[in-house]
Formats: structure tokens, C-alpha cells, sequence
């Protein structure tokens, strides 16, 4: 590690000649103790290797992708590191952050909330984007200029929206089940208006549908769906995001698939795939 921002180790651990390690600090954006993970693999013993961020969903903290996806053994011989940040700000002592499954803790977006109670502590656009960018490059052996974000459903839609609103932040970007469409499903709607208030164009900023049409692009994107999702209809419409990308020119590879479902047995099937995907653009001379 080479120094910068204080940070707490709280574990680490051999896994496939590299180290999962958990760690915390504290945060100057969400003015709370952030937790995250990061998978060192064994090539960073020897030199600076691309970084993955990965954004998980609603309900998951930054123990729930390095537990469940299988990433690591694929990340250890692309020489890929994965940093996995939670979901959320804690124990904030904000009235009714834990009262839904969908919305304050465990649910945050990934965004700078700007509506009171929310707008002090859960500014997850930010902190992904810059503050914990600042964190892993000071104390990992990481390339700077090959930095990848990825994510499922709620993270998906992190993923896909940080990369659009930053552009040239990220080289290479994938998601799993993404909220490709925000605005229009139930999760979105309850997330903006809480976090945001009632301007829709606040929320357009938010939304991949809405971001494509408006002129933002990316690199070259993999999405996953699983078609057993039960999700799918209701809540994450990959079809219109689909079909805003057609119109525009931004190149998507959409894979549908049937019999996966939401979960981490879906990611896990595909997890091979994805880090292919992202090593192509980030190994590339």
C-alpha cells in the first residue's frame, strides 16, 4: 500500500494467489464510516493492474459480490483488481432510513441526494466517483488510467449512469440486470422523489434511457438479463434502454437469457464473461 487517506484494514484474506480484503475509513462525502472490499490479485505484486469497481444492489453491502460472484478466481488471471464499495451510508441517525427495503439504507442509489434528510449523508454519486477513486489509488497498486465500473440491478443502474454522467472516467463498462429506465418503474420513481424532489429533470440526469437520448456515450457496453426475472417487467425494462442505444449509435451487446433470474447464481453463471468483456478494454495496449 502506498499511503494517502487513512484506512482500517478489518480482513483480509489468501484467495486464488491474491487477497479479499475488507477495509473502512471515514468519509468526507456521506460524513460517515464507509466499509468497502477490494479483491488484490496476484499481478499487483509485480506492477499496477486495472481496477473494476463493482456496484451492487438493493438490500447488499460491500461483503455481498465478493461472497457470492465467484469474480475472483477470473479477476486473478486477467490481473484485474475488484473494489467493491456498500450500498449506502450507515447508522446515519436519520429518521426512517431503515424503515424500507428500497430506499435509505442499503439503497442508495448512487447519487448526491438533494432533498432534506437525504442531501448530508447520501452522496453515493460522489463518493464512488471521487472519493473512493482517491482512496484505492492511494493505497493499491493500481492503474489509474484503466478503471472499469460494473454493477447489478440498483448497481446496474449506478454503473451505467456514473459512466454516462463522467465521461472518460471509465474505460470499460458492463451491467447485470440493470434499472435501465428509472423514471419508469416503481423503484426509480420512489428513489427520485425521495432523494431528489419532485424535478423531473433532476431525475432525467439519473436515467440511462434518458441520458442516451440526451446525447451522453460510453464505451462499448454488455448487459446481462435473465428473462425468469421477475423484476424484469415491473422495475428494470432493458428494452427501451435497448432501444434509446439503437437510435443513438452507442454500442450495447445485449444478451437475454432464459431460465436467471435476479440473483447471484445469474451474476455468478456470467461472471466470466463480464470480466473478459472489461479486460479486453482495460488490457488493451
Amino acid at each position: 500500500m502506498q499511503g494517502g487517506r487513512s484506512i482500517t484494514t478489518l480482513s483480509e484474506h489468501a484467495c486464488f494467489g491474491g487477497v479479499q480484503g475488507f477495509y473502512q475509513h471515514d468519509s468526507d462525502e456521506t460524513g460517515t464510516t464507509m466499509k468497502f472490499g477490494v479483491f488484490v490479485p496476484p499481478q499487483a505484486k509485480l506492477k499496477p493492474v486495472p481496477v473494476l469497481f463493482f456496484l451492487a444492489g438493493l438490500t447488499c453491502s460491500e461483503e455481498t459480490f465478493a461472497i457470492k460472484a465467484g469474480a475472483q478466481r477470473h479477476a486473478a488471471e486477467h490481473g484485474l483488481m475488484i473494489v467493491t464499495p456498500d450500498t449506502s451510508p450507515r447508522d446515519t441517525g436519520v429518521e426512517g432510513a431503515d424503515a424500507n427495503w428500497d430506499f435509505g439504507s442499503a439503497a442508495g442509489f448512487y447519487l448526491d441526494a438533494t432533498e432534506t434528510p437525504w442531501r448530508t449523508n447520501w452522496r453515493m454519486g460522489s463518493y464512488v466517483t471521487r472519493e473512493l477513486r482517491r482512496i484505492v489509488f492511494g493505497h493499491f497498486e493500481v492503474r489509474e488510467d484503466r478503471v472499469g465500473l460494473f454493477g447489478h440491478s440498483m448497481g446496474g443502474h449506478g454503473a451505467l449512469t456514473l459512466a454516462l454522467n463522467n465521461p472518460g472516467l471509465y474505460q470499460s463498462v458492463s451491467a447485470f440486470a440493470p434499472i435501465a429506465a428509472p423514471m419508469q418503474c416503481p423503484w426509480g420513481v420512489k428513489a427520485f422523489t425521495g432523494y431528489l424532489g419532485d424535478d423531473k429533470n433532476a431525475w432525467a440526469r439519473h436515467d440511462a434511457t434518458q441520458l442516451i437520448k440526451a446525447g451522453a456515450r460510453v464505451p462499448p457496453l454488455l448487459i446481462d438479463q435473465g428473462l425468469a426475472d421477475k423484476f424484469l417487467a415491473e422495475q428494470l425494462h432493458p428494452g427501451l434502454f435497448e432501444a434509446a442505444c439503437l437510435a443513438a449509435g452507442q454500442p450495447l451487446t445485449l444478451r437475454r437469457h432464459d431460465g436467471h433470474d435476479h440473483g447471484y447464481y445469474f451474476i455468478a453463471t456470467f461472471m466470466a464473461d463480464h470480466l473478459a468483456h472489461h479486460a479486453r478494454h482495460l488490457l488493451a495496449d
